[in-house]
């Protein structure tokens, strides 16, 4: 390498970050997504310190002894735990550039929810500044993941985006480079998640932890009838005995279990489509609907939508990237970056 492409490594490290509720994913400019952990960190409640974060954090879950705490800094898409964020970002900053010292602080660009307050924006800001960013740009979480799936934003052309996360689900019309309606609400992946643990406490009196509801949700999780049936073996503890107890729960089971987070979803939709501007609607009934986010994942979750809709529905290629690969995309063009940036 040359003298000069040494310095201009060792110079820049522009980021892009999604921070999610469930999971992080940081995107180093010129090298593409270097982090993707969940957002969870396990602290020792005695001496304060950090004993893990990310993927061994979550490995952790529901198993620590007394004096150990899982945290998960995020809720509902903003920050929960100023100070565990702080140090969450920190590390998986610190992860991303391998701990090389730069010589400039870097620029990050943040994917944050549509209806977050502005209180809750500056809680981002400030997290990212205190972790050594020179400036922080915050974009609106559909807005990037329309940039990660190469969507015409700039064109006067309505695009319809449903980004399915674990803390949120934001649904936005877009066109000429903004948001022409967004609605956010607070019911997303980690919802699909406590409905099956409550499904299963009530129908089979069996106990479940998040990391068993989550496997459940993505083996035989579905939104709409599937073409073959699906069954799983299900481990937790039985409440009226207190010992280990295994069932056999079907798709149809946990179809039913996740009805009432879908049927919230789908309402959030139809919401958006009745407040969109007739001209952009014609533009939805031919481009359809764009689903990314983890939650997109579900099984079938397309085609739910689809029938309760009537409109074309198309999952990214990615649903778990788009968003950070959008802002990572803006890195490359300031421009645009400064356009639809959040002041």
């Amino acid at each position: 390498m040359s003298v000069i492409g040494w310095f201009k490594n060792r110079l820049f490290c522009d980021l892009a970050i999604d921070l999610g509720t469930s999971n992080t994913l940081v995107y180093l400019k010129g090298k593409g997504i270097i982090v993707q952990e969940p957002s969870i960190v396990v602290v020792n409640k005695l001496t304060g310190k950090i004993e893990a974060v990310g993927r061994r954090a979550k490995e952790m879950l529901g198993k620590t002894p007394a004096n150990i705490l899982s945290i998960r800094p995020m809720r509902d898409g903003v920050i929960a735990d100023f100070e565990i964020a702080e140090k969450m970002l920190d590390y998986f900053i610190k992860q991303a550039t391998n701990n090389r010292g730069f010589l400039l602080r870097p620029r990050i660009v943040i994917g944050i929810p549509t209806g977050i307050t502005q209180v809750e924006r500056r809680a981002v800001k400030d997290v990212a500044m205190r972790a050594k960013a020179s400036e922080v740009y915050l974009v609106e979480q559909p807005m990037s993941a329309a940039v990660g799936a190469d969507l015409p934003i700039s064109e006067p052309t309505g695009n319809m985006v449903v980004d399915i996360g674990g803390g949120t689900t934001d649904i936005a019309i877009i066109s000429l480079n903004g948001i022409v309606f967004n609605h956010s609400i607070r019911v997303a992946g980690n919802e699909m998640d406590e409905a099956i643990i409550q499904f299963l406490k009530k129908k089979y009196n069996l106990l479940i932890g998040e990391r068993t509801a989550e496997l459940v949700k993505i083996q035989i999780g579905s939104a709409y009838p599937l073409d073959q049936p699906l069954t799983m073996e299900i481990t937790g503890r039985d409440l009226r005995e207190g010992i280990p107890k295994t069932i056999v729960a079907d798709d149809q089971e946990i179809r039913e279990a996740l009805e009432d987070v879908i049927a919230a979803i789908i309402n959030a939709i139809r919401i958006a489509l009745e407040k969109t501007p007739p001209e952009l609607s014609a533009d939805i009934i031919d481009h359809g609907i764009i689903l990314t986010g983890g939650g997109a994942l579900l099984k079938n979750l397309d085609k739910r939508i689809r029938e309760e809709t009537q409109l074309p529905v198309f999952i990214t290629e990615n649903p778990l990237t788009t968003v950070v690969l959008g802002a990572g995309k803006m890195l490359d063009n300031l421009d645009l970056l400064k356009k639809i940036a959040m002041s």
